[in-house]
């Protein structure tokens, strides 16, 4: 199975652990990094200081919340890049906030969920999320 890059771009560390611990118990093959803020996101995907050898991911989970560079202000940023548009963008977030879907799908989100309140509800999001993205759809290559 070809391993997968997932760039998973959250500030809350209670939402990290789950989110990795999901993917590793749904035993999927991937890299995952993390970065906590929307700048980091976008020095991380243009290469820039720590970034610079990093390679593209083929996923990106994405928070709306986040602080220097909110996820809709990233989203935009990344749907309108050349080398980074055709990269899936996941919005994962607490917002049920009708403008904040309707934002994300604007700005060419490939699909926005609510994260469930409860941890087994997350857990399982996420897994049903990865085993999406992972195993039944079929992404560009980098």
């Amino acid at each position: 199975m070809k391993e997968v890059h997932i760039l998973l771009v959250e500030d809350n560390e209670g939402d990290i652990m789950l989110t990795t611990e999901a993917l590793q118990e749904g035993k999927i093959i991937n890299k995952i990094d993390v970065v906590r803020d929307g700048k980091k996101a976008i020095d991380f995907l243009i290469k820039k200081g720590e970034y610079e050898t990093e390679a593209t991911p083929d996923i990106i989970v994405l928070d709306v919340n986040l602080p220097k560079k909110n996820g809709h202000e990233v989203l935009q940023f990344i749907k309108n890049h050349q080398d980074l548009k055709h990269i899936p963008v996941i919005m994962l977030t607490t917002s049920s906030s009708k403008s904040d879907i309707n934002k994300s799908y604007e700005n060419h989100a490939n699909c926005y969920i609510t994260k469930p309140v409860d941890s087994d509800g997350f857990l399982k999001a996420i897994k049903t999320l990865a085993d999406f993205w992972v195993h039944i759809v079929k992404l560009p290559s980098n």
